[in-house]
């Protein structure tokens, strides 16, 4: 199975390599190669050509909002007085309570995750939102399911499915000795 993303085509290794960063992203590139019988400048290489094509768009540190004081979540969906989109999306954007902001489809425009000190702290948040818009909140109670990577492809399963002809990792060790810088 080939994906075709940005220019980039995921082979067998590629999939390996986003599979164990997205399990330990803070993992050298040493522990990388090695894991995946492949020399370091050659790991390096394909993260670059990765990161370059837009598959790999960062790294992350996530932190536990009620750790440092912001125990209570919401989601604000907001619908915008005419005119006033482009406003709320700048005081989306100078809040530092709020951590993601999606614009959608229906009659709300603009969904906000915000992470405040408590419940009281709510109204002087909302307020700046209500002054271009209506607002509808909900209070995060818990998360059953929390942020998570996306499903990676299938591992290609044969020599053939590989960009340029290189056999997988999984035919390689078996056929031969793997090759240093592959």
């Amino acid at each position: 199975m080939r994906i075709q993303r940005s220019g980039l085509l995921l082979d067998a290794r590629n999939i390996d390599l986003l599979r164990l960063l997205a399990a330990s992203p803070r993992v050298g590139i040493s522990e990388l190669a090695r894991r995946v019988g492949m020399s370091a400048p050659a790991v390096r290489e394909r993260i670059a050509r990765l990161e370059e094509a837009g598959v790999i768009t960062g790294y992350r540190l996530e932190l536990d909002p009620g750790a440092l004081g912001y125990p209570v979540t919401a989601f604000v969906r907001v619908r915008p007085m005419p005119g006033q989109l482009p406003k709320l999306i700048e005081v989306a954007r100078q809040m530092p309570q709020v951590s993601e902001c999606h614009r959608v489809t229906g009659e709300d425009c603009i969904i906000v995750k915000i992470h405040i000190e408590g419940l009281e702290s709510l109204d002087r948040v909302l307020d700046q939102f209500l002054a271009h818009g209506q607002t509808t909140t909900s209070i995060v109670q818990s998360t059953p399911v929390p942020i998570r990577g996306l499903p990676l492809p299938e591992e290609p399963r044969d020599a053939a499915s590989v960009k340029g002809g290189e056999e997988s990792e999984r035919t390689a060790g078996r056929a031969r000795p793997a090759r240093s810088g592959a």
